[in-house]
């Protein structure tokens, strides 16, 4: 393939593809919690369980035609849906433009599915799923010796060992501040979901990446917090999962963090 075929049409697809997983998403995001399969039944209207047609469940265009309704029953259909599919058709064609062609493209793809998945469950049910934490340290793991250029490793166990080091700092240092948040507060500071999260954050990206996700979640936490206590919403912040913006740190290291972490690194060795 041409650079210039690729220019558009690598975006395109990438978009297409994107948005049918973000379809996907919202299956598992819907019954995952519930623990139900995600692959039988087919979709369904929550409302009135009929089956949804294929012409029904074309990404976004579906949504639209039908005004945000089910064609059967005429329920409301959550604008949740077709947010997803848009945001996960946008991370697919950020992920392309960084990456190109390669491998390492399907692997950050699956990356940003899971983040999609576990932003959604924290945000509706303050849960991670373990399929989406413990499923990512593994992942993390596998793909690391597949593709060691995920860590700019020469060889497999360079790679390993990079991924290795990656998932046990970044569960072990939110565990760690989980366990000093409890001893502290008397109470629970940080869910056991989170710290597993970001031990498969670790395991993919690795232990600089950890730092990165810690210090960015944290930022956008705190400035979300001031807002919320400005505009007289405390109670409703202090229900907020910390889950979305680990979610956040990582998917930014995906998508150009990690350059901007080494100019970082850089600047203040003087280098």
């Amino acid at each position: 393939m041409t650079a210039e075929f690729l220019a558009w049409y690598g975006p395109l697809v990438s978009l297409v593809v994107g948005l049918c997983i973000g379809s996907f998403l919202n299956v598992c995001i819907y019954r995952i919690p519930l623990e139900r399969s995600i692959v039988r039944p087919g979709s369904f209207c929550p409302a009135c369980q009929t089956p949804i047609a294929w012409f029904d469940n074309i990404p976004v265009l579906s949504y639209l035609l039908l005004g945000g309704r089910c064609r059967h029953c005429r329920a409301r259909i959550s604008p949740r849906y077709p947010l997803i599919e848009l945001l996960t058709g946008i991370l697919f064609v950020a992920v392309w433009n960084r990456y190109g062609l390669g491998p390492e493209t399907l692997v950050f793809w699956v990356a940003m599915g899971g983040l999609v998945i576990a932003t959604f469950v924290d945000l509706e049910h303050m849960i991670i799923p373990d399929s989406v934490s413990i499923g990512g340290m593994v992942f993390g793991l596998a793909v690391s010796a597949l593709v060691p250029a995920l860590h700019d490793a020469d060889g497999i166990g360079a790679a390993l060992i990079a991924s290795g080091i990656g998932l046990v700092f970044g569960f072990g240092l939110l565990w760690l501040v989980a366990v000093i948040g409890r001893w502290v507060f008397k109470k629970d500071a940080m869910g056991f979901g989170d710290v597993k999260l970001l031990g498969a954050i670790g395991a993919l990206l690795g232990a600089p990446a950890v730092i990165y996700t810690i210090l960015v979640s944290s930022l956008i936490g705190t400035l979300i917090g001031v807002i919320m206590i400005a505009i007289g919403g405390r109670e409703w912040q202090s229900r907020l999962p910390y889950g979305p913006y680990l979610a956040i740190g990582a998917g930014s290291w995906i998508l150009g963090g990690d350059a901007l972490w080494a100019w970082y690194v850089r600047l203040i060795s003087g280098g």
